[in-house]
């Protein structure tokens, strides 16, 4: 029982000392000086920073690179050599070949540029695709081949309707011509007929009277010649 007293007065002995040795630290810390503007600003430059810099951002993802933008690097900067090419309209395929690395490019292009692009090592590969290619090229451009030779077609038409236009105007323009002529023709002809039919009764009747001064000259010279003979044959006697 002794013991258990003894014990229990050293654990209050112990805690007491503790909370002594708390309250001292905590007056120490309140009693300390508060440091000033003039004492911050009079920091060492070289003083750790109390907030890190931030982290620089990660560099941005180079954009992968198409094989169209590679094949045309290549063309430009001739790298590579053109082995076939088959045009069908504005559309068209070409099989390229680099020989540096033994590489084939098949490309299927409308109006030269780029559409799809195969690269392979493979030669039976490039060669079938090429194949392939160049069908799908003639069938897209069947439709613009259509309509090539439809506006062909048309505009032929056009100029032929025109030349048939051009020469019914000349037709109609003869026509008119001929019937104003015809006109023309008439109306002097059937002048010329009034005109003749005029002349015939006008000769008529200067014939009628030339006969009948004719008469009148041949009664005045049977005259004359009644009055001469009776004048004669009175100086006979």
């Amino acid at each position: 029982m002794n013991v258990q007293f003894i014990r229990a007065a050293t654990r209050m002995a112990l805690l007491g000392t503790a909370l002594s040795g708390l309250a001292a630290c905590a007056s120490a810390q309140s009693e300390a000086p508060r440091p000033t503007v003039k004492q911050v600003e009079d920091k060492p430059a070289d003083s750790t920073p109390v907030t890190p810099p931030p982290a620089a951002a990660p560099a941005a993802a180079a954009r992968p690179s198409s094989t169209v933008a590679e094949l045309q690097g290549l063309i430009q900067n001739r790298q590579v050599s053109e082995l076939r090419t088959a045009y069908n309209g504005t559309y068209g395929a070409s099989l390229l070949f680099k020989p540096d690395d033994l590489t084939y490019y098949v490309a299927l292009f409308q109006q030269k540029d780029f559409w799809r692009v195969l690269k392979t090592l493979s030669e039976k590969q490039a060669e079938s695709t090429y194949r392939a290619f160049a069908a799908q090229s003639a069938d897209l451009a069947e439709v613009d081949i259509k309509r090539i030779k439809l506006q062909a077609e048309y505009a032929n038409a056009e100029k032929l309707l025109a030349s048939r236009s051009a020469q019914l105007s000349t037709l109609q323009a003869d026509r008119t011509l001929r019937m104003q002529q015809e006109q023309q023709v008439a109306a002097r002809q059937e002048q010329s007929r009034q005109e003749t039919t005029a002349l015939a009764d006008q000769q008529k009747d200067v014939r009628q009277q030339l006969r009948d001064l004719q008469r009148q000259i041949d009664s005045l010279q049977a005259q004359q010649a009644q009055i001469d003979g009776s004048a004669a044959a009175k100086r006979g006697k």
